[in-house]
């Protein structure tokens, strides 16, 4: 393809896991080969929609995911699979990323390229680890909140940068240490090992919203920490929980002040 912005939207459309996989692995290659002659594109994305998914998992309110402890091989393997089905949804939080927002520079879409081949990997290693507990991606029901916050921000790449790699990707930083240390208490140190690698690799993923959330905000004239309040109030309430990972945020480029702003809004909003 002679375009970036045709991959991305073809592996947006990929409709199952395989073809996700293939398309982001191969879009992923072109990019670091040089093969897309331009990054420029004059012709405006698609408005958003559902991006190609399989039949299952069914999507479901988050109210009615049953609650299953780590006890129980079924209740693991429907652990794994709802991480599993984050990062399926993080390929195409990614790639939309990339396809959505134009006349950016190189590097903004150099760093979604690579979280998009980043997540598609996240997802091949749970997939597999859910496979050894005899069961496959789709075999539990899931929801479709990551999904819902990138149609709430398709009409501004600001709002993208802060309220999806920011808010509701950069909660995976708070929960995991405490699934990690859960999964090796119980002796399952292979799923523990996988999430290790996704916790740090998602720490530089974050990072990336916060580098260009920075960028728009200085290219807009807008004061960011301000904003960041803004708009937490504005979208985040219902996804906002503490206690946060301060040092993996901040690691993730989240400053004092803005760590200060969560902890607030959390104790207005318990």
């Amino acid at each position: 393809m002679a375009s970036l912005f045709d991959a991305a939207r073809a592996c947006l459309d990929a409709d199952t896991p395989e073809a996700k996989l293939a398309l982001t692995a191969q879009a992923a290659a072109d990019f670091a080969d040089g093969v897309f002659a331009t990054l420029e594109d004059e012709r405006a994305p698609e408005p958003i929609r559902m991006p190609g998914r399989p039949p299952r998992p069914r999507l479901v309110h988050p109210r009615e995911l049953p609650r299953r402890g780590f006890g129980s091989n079924e209740g693991r393997a429907a652990f794994i699979h709802a991480v599993a089905h984050i990062e399926f949804n993080a390929i195409d939080l990614a790639w939309d990323a990339v396809y959505r927002f134009r006349h950016f520079p190189a590097d903004y879409y150099r760093d979604w390229v690579g979280v998009a081949a980043d997540e598609a990997r996240h997802f091949a290693m749970l997939r597999e680890r859910l496979r050894e507990f005899g069961h496959d991606y789709g075999d539990f029901d899931a929801h479709n909140g990551l999904w819902e916050m990138a149609e709430k921000t398709a009409h501004d790449a600001l709002a993208r940068m802060a309220l999806v790699p920011r808010v509701l990707e950069a909660r995976g930083l708070d929960v995991t240490p405490g699934m990690i240390e859960k999964l090796r208490a119980l002796g399952d140190d292979k799923t523990a090992e996988i999430l290790v690698v996704i916790l740090r690799e998602e720490v530089a993923h974050v990072a990336a919203g916060s580098r260009w959330y920075r960028w728009c905000c200085e290219f807009h004239g807008i004061e960011p920490r301000a904003k960041f309040r803004e708009l937490l109030a504005e979208y985040a309430r219902p996804v906002l929980h503490g206690p946060f990972n301060l040092e993996a945020r901040s690691a993730a480029g989240f400053d004092e002040e803005e760590l200060a702003s969560l902890q607030q809004l959390d104790a207005k909003h318990p």
